[in-house]
């Protein structure tokens, strides 16, 4: 039924906590996700830095910010400025190259308060890893949802469960948030056995669940059987991510570049070298310089400023 557990590995950012789920070392992805972080939780003081992630590049991907609490400030070079709050969807695909930050507003710095969400990259198939990039925002009315019993579903992104949510995507995946009272009962989208997506995975993001026989905790990533169909448990009141998908491919990560090459990865780190990839239009006070750092292992957070 279980076909391998991750835990997160957890890094303090000075404040900020953030859990680096994907990629593992024994895993590099699940379906088409690549890269997976849980952001917090976290209670910023009034006056603290918040989020401050400077303008850096990304190709070959999509990123998914999602978030329980807080807000993000999103600035992009193609032209979009736009706040992400809790239950929408953040969705930029980077395809050929795009640059990007994400901060918190000073409004929100100078009061303080929460911040928990996740943040996830989905790998591009070959057929659009070299697409034009593209931002798309998509409010809590795009996301189809259930709520009965004591479980509340949102469908992210993708297909599952009979809908389908608003966010185009690339290649077949789903993307579901649970809120799920103590003792409720449910079931992931369907396996490869039963016609559904060949890779899934619960990610325990707060609580404990019980999957068979087995208890798992926040922090835990629970990757199943393609042919499993387990009944999960809440133990106390939890907050499931339950994400899965076709797969792409085998892909290579360096920095925040995601290719099926050394040779595009090469190309991105030569152009944001060489100040061919411009900054966002109303962030373009720093520049990171290319880092002299190896590819993100899946052992422990990578070398990078941004997620």
């Amino acid at each position: 039924m279980i076909e391998m557990v991750i835990d997160a590995r957890r890094k303090d950012l000075g404040g900020f906590e953030v859990g680096r789920i994907l990629p593992f070392h024994a895993r590099r992805m699940i379906g088409p996700f690549i890269f997976l972080d849980q952001m917090g939780p976290a209670a910023f003081a009034p006056g603290a830095e918040g989020i401050n992630v400077r303008p850096h590049p990304h190709i070959g991907l999509s990123t998914l910010t999602y978030l329980f609490e807080g807000e993000i400030m999103h600035r992009d070079n193609t032209g979009v400025t736009q706040a992400i709050r809790p239950g929408e969807v953040n969705w930029m695909t980077a395809g050929k190259g795009i640059v990007h930050s994400e901060r918190t507003d000073p409004l929100k710095r100078s009061t303080g308060g929460p911040m928990h969400g996740m943040q996830a990259w989905i790998a591009l198939p070959d057929e659009t890893e070299d697409c034009d990039p593209g931002f798309f925002h998509h409010g809590e009315a795009d996301q189809p949802a259930y709520e009965n019993g004591g479980l509340f579903a949102r469908l992210v992104a993708g297909e599952a469960y009979g809908a389908r949510a608003a966010v185009k995507t690339s290649s077949p995946l789903f993307y579901v948030h649970w809120e799920l009272e103590s003792g409720v009962r449910t079931t992931p989208p369907p396996g490869r056995g039963s016609g559904g997506m060949s890779e899934r995975a619960l990610y325990v993001a707060r609580g404990m669940i019980e999957v068979g026989d087995r208890t798992f905790h926040r922090g835990q990533m629970i990757v199943l059987e393609p042919q499993a169909e387990p009944t999960i448990k809440a133990l106390v009141p939890s907050t499931v991510m339950v994400l899965g998908g076709e797969p792409v491919g085998e892909r290579l990560i360096w920095w925040n570049f995601v290719a099926s090459s050394q040779a595009r990865i090469d190309a991105a780190k030569a152009d944001w070298k060489a100040g061919r990839m411009t900054l966002p239009r109303d962030d373009a006070g720093e520049f990171i310089p290319l880092p002299d750092a190896p590819a993100v292992d899946g052992s422990k957070p990578g070398p990078t400023d941004p997620v």
